[in-house]
């Protein structure tokens, strides 16, 4: 019943949870994006030395990617205790955990001081920060998507979401910054630690600014409800037995948009650097343009998928995004710094239309009880297969045939396979939380067995 007072009210701190979610997760990503911008850059430089420049960076990719392994892992860790005891409290200790990794990153020695040891401690602390990352995004967009309405939750949930473009363009930015006062050989030194040891700084107003917003009331309306039962089965249980189809339909909407990202916002600092014959300022601040170019597009998108729904938006992107990979790479190659800053602003006009609408869809799919599990899983389980090896796939790709074609169709086939995962899911445009929960609380799909069915509104 649309628009029940029992549904999803908006409520009168809406403003200030959009605002907390962004900041946080603007920082939680900039430290994310940090170590895969220097990754790219630096750090096959000064952990793997003793190697070819492109072999170091394939290596340098290879401890970003194991970084990804860890989401998973925090996805059920967060979620489990998510659901259990608050979206608010788990969402202080991701932002503590990744804001004190990438601070220590900043304080390592490399390997010409520690030999082998340098490499091993690079690779431990960027477990850390995936384990973070994999419990701050399900937290960050339920936050935001169980305040608001079902008429504008697109939009005010596409906000979080934000935070992915603002912290990469604050990283590009910084570390853009850098290179342009420092030398070479200053930068590699000690430069590059800057970005890293800033994040302790930032982890401060991300605390003061999330410690001071409510708690979800649908969950508190959720956990009240439960209060007295004996026997309340783990969120994951839940997950795995009433929602699998949904976790398989988010696992699938997530592949071309994680995999696209990285490789047109990451890798192509190696590509344009390596192949095209950029200098490390250029790539870097194309990259920092179009982020910012995105940054702007995400809500205007959530916006539209209130209007015309979340499967419509979703698909323009992941169609759009698989055609545009075997554009990118051409343009790149011109040597044109405005080729190259299209190239990658358009290749995130595609990605936008998938990741804006991903939050409210993502939510919309699971139960209030289970939903930290059930979206957080989704998420992060499909990042494992998609944008961890996204970079190294793409690195060695380029290393065995010196060609951006083999590429090109490795986003296209990506973006086949999240085009049939949302075509299989069911629209959740207008759905009303509160309905989920009610529908599914007795073991009912949501979608009355029918992944294809869509939405009571």
């Amino acid at each position: 019943m649309k628009g029940s007072a029992r549904g999803s009210a908006v409520s009168s701190s809406l403003p200030r949870v959009v605002a907390a979610s962004l900041i946080g997760t603007t920082i939680e990503w900039y430290d994310y994006f940090l170590y895969g911008t220097a990754a790219a850059l630096v750090f096959g430089k000064l952990f793997f030395p003793n190697t070819d420049p492109l072999t170091g960076t394939l290596l340098s990719f290879l401890t970003y990617a194991i970084g990804f392994a860890a989401r998973p892992v925090g996805a059920l860790v967060f979620g489990h205790f998510g659901d259990r005891v608050g979206r608010k409290k788990l969402l202080v200790v991701s932002l503590l955990l990744m804001g004190g990794s990438t601070t220590a990153i900043g304080l390592l020695p490399t390997y010409d001081s520690v030999g082998v040891a340098a490499p091993v401690l690079l690779t431990a602390l960027r477990l850390v920060q995936g384990f973070a990352l994999g419990g701050e995004w399900g937290g960050a967009v339920l936050l935001v998507s169980e305040h608001g309405d079902q008429r504008r939750r697109g939009f005010w949930a596409s906000w979080p979401q934000g935070g992915a473009p603002a912290g990469n363009l604050l990283a590009a930015g910084v570390l853009s910054l850098m290179t342009a006062v420092q030398s070479e050989s200053a930068f590699l030194a000690w430069g590059w630690r800057v970005p890293f040891l800033l994040s302790a700084v930032l982890v401060g107003v991300g605390m003061w600014i999330r410690l001071a917003v409510d708690e979800s009331p649908l969950f508190r309306r959720a956990l009240a409800a439960r209060q007295g039962r004996t026997e309340e089965k783990p969120p994951l249980v839940g997950v795995l037995r009433h929602h699998w189809r949904e976790v398989l339909v988010a696992m699938g909407a997530r592949m071309a948009e994680n995999i696209s990202y990285y490789v047109m916002t990451t890798f192509v600092l190696t590509y344009a650097v390596t192949h095209a014959h950029f200098d490390k300022q250029s790539a870097l601040n194309a990259v920092l343009i179009a982020s910012a170019i995105q940054f702007a597009l995400i809500p205007l998108f959530g916006a539209l998928s209130d209007r015309v729904g979340r499967k419509p938006v979703y698909l323009v992107g992941a169609a759009g995004v698989g055609v545009w990979a075997f554009v990118f790479f051409g343009m790149v190659d011109t040597g044109s710094f405005g080729a190259l800053v299209l190239a990658v602003s358009v290749g995130l006009v595609f990605h936008s239309a998938m990741y804006a609408p991903q939050a409210a869809f993502f939510s919309e799919l699971f139960a209030t009880r289970m939903r930290y599990s059930g979206a957080s899983i989704g998420a992060q389980f499909a990042s494992v297969a998609a944008g961890a090896p996204a970079p190294l796939i793409a690195t060695a790709l380029l290393k065995d045939y010196g060609s951006a074609t083999p590429i090109s169709v490795y986003v296209a086939i990506a973006a086949a396979l999240t085009v049939l995962a949302v075509l299989c899911g069911r629209e959740t445009r207008g759905q009303d939380l509160a309905e989920v929960e009610e529908r599914s609380a007795e073991g009912q799909p949501v979608d009355g067995g029918a992944v294809g069915k869509p939405a009571v509104t």
